[in-house]
Parts: C-alpha cells; sequence; structure tokens
C-alpha cells in the first residue's frame, strides 16, 4: 500500500478545484468502467453530470440515465462512506441502487431467494459450460455473515479476500460483480486511512479475461495466493495510473499559469477540451479541422492559433499537410 500513500500525497498538491476534478474523473472512470466489465455501456459525460451534482458542483443538469443514475449513486456512496462498517443495509442500497427500474428482477434490495442454482455459465444453450455454482440460496444469509474471529491482515489480502469471498457467494440476482468490486475499493480505502482514488476498475476492464480467469481458478481449487498475486499486481497498477492522472492535473495547472494572458478564448477552450482526455488526449491528435470543430474558427484563423500555441509551448506538432497533428505538451513529455 505504499505507492497509495505516494497517491494521497501527490493530492495534496493540487488546488481545491482540481481535486474535484481528479475526484470526479476516477469516480466516473469506475463507474464507467465496472459496468462495461458486465457489458453495459454508460455516458460518461452523463455519469459525470450526475457524480457532479451530488458533490455540490456545477453541473449542465442534463437528463441522466437510471443505469447510470444508480452507478453514480453507488460510487459517490462509496467515496463518503468508505470508513463505514460495511453491512447488509449497505450492501442492499447498492444493490437497490444497482437495480433501480428493473423489472426482470425479483429480489432487489435483498440477498438473492429463487431455489435455482447461482450459476455461472457459458456456451450454448444446449451444450452450456458451468464455470461456477454459488452457495444455495439458503445459505447467502450465514454465509455472508461470515466466520468470525478473522485475524488481521493486510488491506491489500484483505481487499483481495474479500472480492473473492464476495464472489464465491454470488449473494445477488445480479449485480454481483459491480458490489464486489466496490467491496474491493472500500476496503483499500479503509487501509489507506480516507477515501482511495484508485483506477482498479479500469484496470480490470482492461485484463478482463484474466481477471475471470483467475476469479475461477481461485473458486475451482479453492487457493488465494494466485488469487491476490494478481489482484495485486492490478491494484499497483492502478495506482500507478492514478498517480498519472495527479501528475497531469499538476502540469495542467503550471501550464495555465505560464499561458495566463497569453492565449486567446478560442485557444484556452481547444486547450481545456484536449485536456478532459486526460493523460492520453486526443486519440490521433489534434487536426485543425477538429481544432475549427471545437472553437468554430475559420481555418486561416484555426492554423495562426495553432501556430501560436506551439510557439508557447502549450502544443507540439507532428506530420505534414493534411497529416499534420498537435499533441499537448504535457503529455508528450
Amino acid at each position: 500500500m505504499r505507492q497509495g500513500g505516494v497517491v494521497i500525497g501527490s493530492v495534496q498538491h493540487l488546488a481545491e478545484e482540481d481535486r474535484a476534478v481528479l475526484t470526479v474523473e476516477i469516480i466516473s472512470a469506475e463507474a464507467l468502467k465496472t459496468s462495461e466489465i458486465e457489458g453495459e455501456i454508460l455516458d460518461r459525460e452523463s455519469l459525470q453530470s450526475s457524480i457532479r451534482r451530488q458533490f455540490g458542483l456545477v453541473t449542465d443538469h442534463r437528463r441522466v440515465s437510471p443505469a447510470e443514475q444508480g452507478i453514480a449513486e453507488l460510487m459517490v456512496d462509496l467515496y463518503r462512506s468508505y470508513d463505514a462498517r460495511l453491512s447488509d443495509a449497505q450492501l442492499f442500497r447498492w444493490h437497490d441502487l444497482l437495480t433501480w427500474g428493473r423489472r426482470d428482477i425479483k429480489d432487489i434490495g435483498q440477498y438473492r431467494t429463487h431455489p435455482e442454482p447461482m450459476q455461472i455459465v457459458s456456451g450454448p444453450v444446449h451444450a452450456p459450460k458451468v464455470h461456477f455454482e454459488a452457495p444455495p440460496s439458503s445459505q447467502v444469509p450465514d454465509q455472508m455473515a461470515g466466520p468470525g474471529g478473522v485475524r488481521p491482515m493486510s488491506a491489500l489480502a484483505r481487499a483481495g479476500i474479500a472480492h473473492l469471498y464476495f464472489e464465491s457467494i454470488h449473494p445477488f440476482e445480479d449485480g454481483n460483480g459491480r458490489i464486489g468490486r466496490a467491496i474491493s475499493e472500500k476496503a483499500l480505502a479503509q487501509g489507506l486511512g480516507q477515501p482511495s482514488l484508485t483506477a482498479l476498475s479500469v484496470m480490470i476492464e482492461q485484463r478482463k479475461k484474466d481477471y475471470y480467469k483467475a476469479l475461477e481458478f481461485a473458486h475451482r481449487e479453492n487457493e488465494v495466493t494466485k488469487w491476490l498475486m494478481w489482484f495485486a499486481a492490478t491494484v499497483l497498477e492502478a495506482q500507478q495510473l492514478t498517480q498519472r492522472w495527479i501528475d497531469f492535473l499538476i502540469a495542467k495547472t503550471k501550464l495555465f499559469d505560464s499561458l495566463r494572458g497569453k492565449i486567446n478564448a478560442r485557444q484556452e477552450k481547444a486547450l481545456l477540451r484536449m485536456m478532459r482526455e486526460g493523460p492520453d488526449g486526443f486519440k490521433g491528435g489534434l487536426s485543425a479541422g477538429k481544432y475549427t470543430s471545437i472553437t468554430g474558427a475559420p481555418p486561416a484563423t484555426a492554423r495562426r492559433d495553432l501556430a501560436e500555441l506551439v510557439a508557447l509551448g502549450a502544443l507540439t506538432r507532428t506530420g505534414e499537410r493534411r497529416g499534420t497533428r498537435y499533441w499537448l505538451m504535457i503529455i508528450s513529455a
């Protein structure tokens, strides 16, 4: 968890506005990716609008779907109540948020009660492959109560084992993956003593096949060592990704300080739009045509504006003619 401490220390160097930007960005990225892992594609702008509204920040008041509103509220509740003891009531509230508006689920906001086996399967209907079968519904309350008297362990081991144990029980009809990953984030935050800014689901989504393989192996073999090794490596990379975001925001602040009074409103708008894409920036870079779309500037003005930004050290240029692209210096550095 040493890297987590480094991340927390770096956050202290951010201005209040940038800390708010980072918090909204990380929470929305986690909400987006934890849903994407389960095959549910949500809109980032809508998620961020909902999250900003819950934090009392300026928002565009756009319409937000129930799925986006539900996962946004869950993630904000996780962030705010990280130090509260995990309870059935909190888990039921999270499940209620995730299944808001659903008509295909019987047990909403409570543990499953159906008599049918809870199985994870793949393949055709006539020849399904059962990857895992959870305990019967009748055993879920006792299983969720836990064994009691568990010896203290590191935050990383606690987060990994809690996630594995929860997924093994699979206590809800749906939403187990998203809630299980939230539990891991909660355990990590408690280990750090404050809300953690860990892009855990972002990293898991990038290696989704390995994630499910690691879980399946642990379920099948009843052995946690390989799972914990995989989980620990993923958490470390997630913390490094978060550190990149923090470094990016610090560099962004320094860049705008150096440009104060030297750029026009069009140039500022374009830079801010590029920075919304985060450390990786625009895929393929910024073209003169894209600059025109963002600012409304005529082509000749766009080329002049971009040349000035290069001269000021805000952008770097690659390519020639139609292949010319511009990149944020704070990204390419």
